[in-house]
């Protein structure tokens, strides 16, 4: 599996979570995927500068740190977190078609 082909893999959870309006921490992820706490962001990344590039809320603003709550700060700003969320949660992510790893390579740093 590609790292393009991960980034897909979590886009799927996070939208499949909003739809069911769950806050994920970085450890289900983990669980989910197997892809490390530690490297996690490096896939999130991408998928929040999809996000903004295409005025869609911030879909990994429903990812948080176990302790603290919070997305990475690399992520989103603290003030703006709930309503990101909010957004995040009553968005019709199943009637947009999901991105493919091709889209996501435009993404990477």
């Amino acid at each position: 599996m590609t790292e393009h082909d991960r980034t897909v893999q979590l886009w799927s959870l996070l939208v499949f979570a909003a739809h069911d309006q769950k806050i994920l921490s970085y450890g289900n992820l983990q669980q989910l995927t197997g892809i490390s706490q530690q490297v996690v962001c490096k896939f999130l990344v991408p998928i929040a500068d999809y996000c903004e590039h295409h005025q869609l809320p911030p879909l990994t603003s429903i990812c948080v740190n176990e302790l603290t709550g919070m997305p990475g700060e690399s992520l989103m700003e603290a003030k703006e977190i709930f309503g990101a969320q909010a957004r995040v949660f009553v968005y019709d992510w199943f009637a947009r078609k999901a991105p493919t790893p091709e889209d996501f390579q435009k993404f990477s740093n």
